[in-house]
C-alpha cells in the first residue's frame, strides 16, 4: 500500500509526528482518506517518509486518542471518523515559530520581517 500524499519538511521547525498528524487530518477532512481507509503501517509509512516508526507511532496515536483512526490486529490502521476539532496547521505552525522567535529573543517587528522575507521567497 502506498503512503498517502504527505510531506515532512524536518527543518520547517514544526515536529515532525505533528506534520505527520496535520496532514493526515487534511487529507481525511478533505476526503481524501474516507472513513474506512486503510492506512499504511507505522513501519511503511515511517519508511515511505524517512522518519522513525516512533514519530508516526506518535501521530497515529494522537488520531487514535481523538477517535480519528482505529487500529486492530487484522484490519490495521483505518480511518473510523472525520475530525471533530481538527486542529488549524496554520494556526500550529504560527504557534511554534512564535515560541521559537521568543526563545531568540526576536521582536515581533523581525519575526514578521522574517516571515515576508521567506514568503515572497519562493
Amino acid at each position: 500500500m502506498s503512503a498517502p500524499r504527505i510531506v515532512v519538511d524536518v527543518e520547517n521547525g514544526v515536529a515532525p509526528w505533528r506534520q505527520v498528524r496535520d496532514q493526515l487530518v487534511l487529507l481525511i477532512s478533505g476526503g481524501v482518506l474516507p472513513i474506512g481507509a486503510r492506512l499504511p503501517t507505522i513501519r511503511q509509512l515511517a519508511a515511505d517518509l524517512g522518519l522513525a516508526a516512533g514519530t508516526v507511532a506518535r501521530a497515529y496515536r494522537e488520531l487514535e486518542t481523538g477517535g480519528v483512526l482505529t487500529t486492530g490486529r487484522r484490519q490495521g490502521t483505518v480511518v473510523a471518523a472525520l475530525p471533530s476539532n481538527a486542529p488549524d496547521p496554520l494556526a500550529a505552525a504560527a504557534a511554534e515559530f512564535v515560541a521559537v522567535a521568543r526563545s531568540l529573543g526576536v521582536s515581533e517587528g523581525e519575526a514578521l520581517d522574517a516571515v515576508r522575507a521567506n514568503y515572497c521567497a519562493e
